[in-house]
Order: C-alpha cells, then sequence, then structure tokens
C-alpha cells in the first residue's frame, strides 16, 4: 500500500498525468465519504413521513435498540430490523417510488460532498474504473451509483417475498471484514489492476489497510489515529 502525508490533501491524478497511466480501480465508501452524513436514517424518516399509517409500527423500535446494544451489538442485524419495522410487508413499488424521489432530491439537497465529486471525476477522467461499495441497502445504492455514474455499485442486499420487502439481508452487511471480501472479489474481476480505497470510519480501515493505495476522509480522532498507524493517508473532504 501506498503511504501518503498524514494530513495533506491528497491529489487523486491530475489529467495531464492521467495520459498513458494504467487503469485503476477506485472504490468509494458512500455514507460519510461521498455524503455529509447517513442516508439510511433519512431514507426510512421519508418513507414513514409519505406512509404515516405505518407510525404504530414503530412500538417495536425501543426493542431493537435495547436487543443492539444490550445483546448483539450486530450492525446487520439492526439494519434488518429497522428496515423491517418501516417497510416490511410494502410493495415494491411504493417503496421504488420513494427511492427514486428520495435519490433525485440529493443534489439539490447539496447531500454530496463537493470534493468527493471531484474526486469522483477526476478517476473517471484517468480512464478508472468507478466502484461504489455501501454497507446502506440496495433499496437505493445503486440508484445512487447510476446518479453519480458508478461502473458498478455494491451493497447489502435485503430480501423480497416476490413483491413485497421482507427486510431480512440476503448477504453479508458490507462493512468492516465483508469490505476486504468485496474487495478480493474486485481483484478477481480486474486481475493486477491496482485498487485505491476511500473510507471515512474505523469500520473501513480493514479495507483501506488491503487496497493498494488507501485514503481515509472525513474521519474523527479514534479512526484517524488507527488510520496514522497502519500509514493511510488522511484528508477532509468539504
Amino acid at each position: 500500500m501506498s503511504l501518503g502525508p498524514a494530513e495533506a490533501p491528497v491529489p487523486v491524478m491530475s489529467n495531464a498525468s492521467a495520459a498513458g497511466a494504467t487503469a485503476r480501480i477506485a472504490v468509494f465508501d458512500l455514507d460519510g465519504t461521498l455524503t455529509w452524513r447517513d442516508t439510511l436514517l433519512p431514507f426510512l424518516g421519508g418513507y414513514l413521513a409519505r406512509h404515516p399509517w405505518r407510525w404504530p409500527r414503530l412500538w417495536r423500535l425501543p426493542f431493537a435498540v435495547a436487543a443492539f446494544v444490550l445483546r448483539q451489538r450486530d450492525p446487520g442485524v439492526f439494519k434488518s430490523r429497522l428496515i423491517r419495522i418501516v417497510m416490511g410487508g410494502e410493495p415494491r413499488g411504493a417503496i421504488d417510488a420513494w427511492a427514486a424521489a428520495f435519490v433525485g432530491r440529493l443534489p439539490a439537497r447539496r447531500a454530496f460532498r463537493p470534493a468527493a465529486l471531484r474526486a469522483i471525476e477526476e478517476h473517471r477522467d484517468a480512464g478508472d474504473h468507478l466502484i461504489l461499495l455501501s454497507a446502506s441497502p440496495d433499496l437505493y445504492v445503486p440508484r445512487i451509483g447510476r446518479l453519480l455514474r458508478f461502473d458498478l455499485s455494491i451493497s447489502t442486499e435485503v430480501l423480497w417475498c416476490g413483491d413485497r420487502l421482507d427486510g431480512t439481508l440476503v448477504s453479508a452487511n458490507r462493512r468492516g471484514e465483508e469490505k476486504v471480501r468485496c474487495l478480493e472479489s474486485l481483484h478477481a474481476r480486474y486481475p493486477g489492476i491496482p485498487i485505491v480505497a476511500y473510507g471515512n470510519s474505523a469500520s473501513d480501515i480493514p479495507l483501506l489497510r488491503r487496497a493498494d493505495r488507501a485514503v481515509l476522509v472525513n474521519a474523527h480522532a479514534a479512526a484517524r489515529k488507527i488510520a496514522r498507524s497502519a500509514g493511510i493517508a488522511l484528508a477532509d473532504w468539504r
């Protein structure tokens, strides 16, 4: 892995230096890396706002939170429970319509960090393969990938029962070591092509350690400390 300076802004590659360079794979995390904040809770909250008759289902929410905090501490299980509480049993058409509206509003609401969008464009201009890798669900992440013109989107997959959403996870939760497994599958899909990875949290460190070049962006102090010890470059995207 290439080692970058600790706190300096990290350039991707200038157009001039891109000419004749070997294409790379650029892997971007979503929440907190490309966006200013989490996307799942606004997505679920927006659905509830559109479908207020589902509010009574929230009586189960305190129990889901308590189970997460006191027993399981499994983000994937907690994520699935949130999705099932808010959207479980809903028809695909209603969820797809909200996903289209939710993603369509993101640019107008300035949900994406301008510096992140510039990094994507620099990689695109350099001829790199753009991969969106997110722990957020495939209910809307692929739409964000298409909006930002990524070549491939990898996100946490949820279960449908026919035309109705179940919400159980049918893939591993795409965070932590699971992102490493996804990176290894990208190595197999694009053999011999170096991978540049961008993440924003301590859970992204395993992925960043395994990339050929890595940048931790917008991270809190604890994650920055881990990144420094691992020789991972740091950057602040605004």
